[in-house]
Parts: structure tokens; sequence; C-alpha cells
């Protein structure tokens, strides 16, 4: 039987329309906006200033603080300025505008096509080299590698998870990533267990990519202590706590994190990051992202340089369906409706879905009818129409008691819910307004 968590989860139509398509390489656009804010943690602080010349992998912002994390240019060329520009989120930030000249390289990344397996950093050393290449988590969250890689006095971590799940509908960024790149993940993975000083690696795959479960199985033979293994298709089992618990049936308590349990997780995709970092000393400026949607022409799957408009890669699919009803940055569960296409990819994009007028109008609201089917999807065992009503009534206090910060956003409950309440949107709201709370509470 394949593994799995045992609470809660659905399975919505998967829509994997672009999972045979190769990974391309998007044409670098006329200018880039490089947000300095595209990591959980402090904004970077500009490094350079109007007017200056850059190279393809300079840095043109450096970290704030411990939970930060550098960013560098994904293109060579001139500082246009550096303005205030509205981003993914719709809101505004600070963000370095470039315009490109040419694509010249910091001569001291090796661009060769050779694998390079022999890692030579020492654990402080590949650490260190992910600080300086501002390399993040991929999956979505993007949290600064290296404070996941700098284990506190007292911890331990003994297993190292990869998350190679990519449970959301339509995106294939993971799934290409592990067929095209497997031994550059695998040796990625090998990096991050010595930084870590643990001797064993877990890889998790949904069972509905037996090609990259096979693939990655047959390369990891010559990978000490990494195993690969087949999971079953269940929403959300790339989140953390469902895929340690699925793995190795430990279970992350409330409020804490996974090395509270000896595990510590990463992307895919961050493997492969690290792997360019540490033997190939390329910086994080560019990824895969999925273009796709039922209506696009060419969907497809791009390497692409961080600060591309996202118009940029649509044109790529074939342009703009006449049908369009909403354009959505992530996965269908837990990404954001974009407002403009000339919001610039980050380090955080792994899909860009363009959803059809006919799937993207919300359903009517209607009173609960108390199915408790909300209640039955939640893989955290909570109680997302009560979490709903008390954000609805400002009873945040609480909220706060019912674990409304627990929630991690995947949207089961209101995929389940037949009376399309729209109870992902208040929770969202309560979420935010009781960690405000705390952040008052500790200043206080």
């Amino acid at each position: 039987m394949l593994k799995t968590f045992p609470i809660g989860g659905i399975h919505p139509p998967e829509n994997k329309i672009t999972a045979e398509k190769a990974i391309g390489y998007l044409a670098i656009p006329e200018s880039v906006t490089i947000p300095i804010s595209q990591h959980i943690g402090a904004p970077s602080i500009p490094a350079v200033n109007k007017g200056d010349s850059v190279k393809t992998g300079q840095v043109i912002a450096t970290c704030k603080g411990f939970v930060s994390t550098n960013i560098h240019s994904s293109v060579s060329g001139k500082i246009n300025r550096i303005d205030q520009v509205t981003d993914s989120t719709g809101y505004k930030q600070t963000a370095i505008i470039i315009d490109v000249e040419g694509d010249e390289w910091v001569e001291t990344i090796d661009r060769s096509r050779d694998i390079v397996t022999e890692i030579k950093l020492s654990s402080e050393e590949i650490t260190m080299r992910c600080l300086e290449c501002g390399i993040v988590g991929l999956g979505g969250a993007t949290f600064p590698s290296h404070v996941k890689l700098t284990v506190p006095e007292g911890k331990k971590c003994n297993v190292l998870i990869i998350n190679g799940v990519e449970c959301e509908p339509y995106l294939t960024s993971d799934h290409r990533l592990m067929m095209e790149k497997g031994k550059e993940i695998l040796t990625g993975i090998s990096i991050l267990m010595k930084a870590l000083k643990v001797d064993k690696a877990m890889i998790g795959i949904e069972n509905n990519k037996p090609d990259a479960v096979n693939h990655l199985t047959g390369l990891a033979k010559a990978f000490k202590g990494i195993t690969v293994h087949a999971l079953k298709v269940k929403y959300p089992q790339g989140a953390e706590k469902q895929l340690i618990k699925a793995l190795i049936n430990r279970e992350v308590p409330s409020g804490r994190l996974p090395l509270d349990v000896g595990a510590v997780v990463h992307n895919v995709g961050t493997a492969y990051a690290v792997y360019e970092a540490v033997q190939k000393n390329k910086p994080l400026f560019e990824r895969v992202v999925t273009i796709t949607g039922k209506s696009l022409t060419n969907p497809g799957n791009y390497f692409v340089r961080i600060g591309t408009p996202v118009s940029k890669l649509i044109e790529a699919a074939g342009g703009m369906p006449e049908d369009t009803g909403k354009i959505v940055n992530g996965g269908p569960m837990m990404g954001k409706a974009l407002n403009s296409t000339e919001v610039p990819v980050v380090k955080g994009t792994s899909g860009i879905i363009l959803f059809p007028r006919n799937e993207s109008e919300r359903t009517e609201i209607n009173p609960c009818i108390r199915c408790a089917k909300c209640i039955s999807a939640c893989a955290l065992n909570l109680e997302p129409f009560l979490l709903m009503v008390l954000s609805e009534k400002g009873m945040f206090e609480r909220a706060e008691s019912e674990r409304i910060t627990d929630c991690m956003e995947c949207g089961s409950c209101s995929y389940t819910c037949p009376a399309g309440r729209p109870l992902l949107d208040y929770i969202r709201l309560g979420k935010s307004t009781v960690i405000k709370m705390a952040r008052e509470r500790i200043v206080k």
C-alpha cells in the first residue's frame, strides 16, 4: 500500500497538461523588474544605483539580517531605476529595473554542461554558499535555505526529506526537472546531506509521476543514503507536515517546526538550485515555470530569468486566449489571482495558469448546511466552518484558541463546500489578524 498522511485530503482533477513538455528557455526580455523582497524575512538592501552596469549573476541587493538573502541580476545591462512597483501580491514594493544589454555573465560562474558530483566544500562552506547565491525554498515558501541548513544548538536533524510531490493540479515544473535534471538533483541532495550532517535522505513523489519515480530510483543507486518513495495521490501531500507524516510517521506538533521531530524538508527545485550554487557557483537568477491552461495553444515549461514579465510567458504559450477569465500565480488550490500580466516572475513563481471564463466564476454563496465536509477534508484536523464564522464576526481571540494559525491555506475546505462558502478567504483574514495580534503582544 502506498504511503500517505492519515487525516483529511482531497483529490481534485490533476490537469497535468504540460507533463510531457520538455523544459525550454524563455527568451530574455528587453527589461526585467527584480523585487528586493522575494523571500520570507527581511527585504534585501539595494547594492546598485541608477546608471550602474551589471552582469548576469551579479549581486544587486544584499541580505539584511539572518532571515534574508542576496538578490542577483538575472541579466546584463544598465540599472534604469530603483522604484516602487506592484508585484504579484498586488502590493507595491521596491524593485530594481534593469534595461537588458546582451547577456554577459559574471566570470566565476561555471557555464559548462559537465555534471560535477564531487563535493569539495565543507558543511559550513555549503551553508555560506547558499546565502551568497540567494538560494531559497522553491516549493512556494521561499524560506532562505541557509537558515534551514543552520541547525540550532540543542537540535538535531537525522533525516533529510525531499519534496518531489507537486500535488497542485496543473503544475509540472518539478516533474520535468526530476526527469531532465535528475543527476544534478541527487547531487544537490548529497550536498544538503553534507551540510546537515545526515546520512539519510528520502524523496517523496506522488504516484501519478511513475516515470519520475522510476528515473530517480535508478539514478539514486549511485548515491549513498538516498531512497525514493512513491506516495498516494492525495492533496495536500506536498505540505511539510503531511509529507513528514507520510514518509517517517512523525507528527510535527502545533506551532513547531519539522526540525523538532528531527527532519528538514527541501523541494527538488531547491536541491537543483543548491547543486548549481555549490558546484557551478551559479546564483539563483532563473527557475522553471509552468505556463498552462486549457485554452492555451502552446502551454509548456520554461527556464525563466527572474524579473521577466508574466506577459512574456503568455506570449510564448501562444498568447492570451479570448475566453480567459482569471490568471493565477501558482497552483489552482493555493495560488493567487493576478491583476496584471506585467508583474515579474520571482523566485517563488512555480506556475502561471490561465483559466477560461466559465471556470473562473464564483458559485453562489449559501448558508452552511452543517454537512461537515470541510472538517473531513482538513488535513490538520481543524474546523474550517467555525474558523470562518469566528473571522467573519471578528472573534479573533477565539479563532487563535481554535488554532487558526495552524491552517496552511491549502483550500481543501473551500473546494469541498457544497454551499459555496468562502471559507479560505475568511480564514486567511482571521489568520493574518491573529498573527498581527501575536506580534503586538511580543512588542509590548
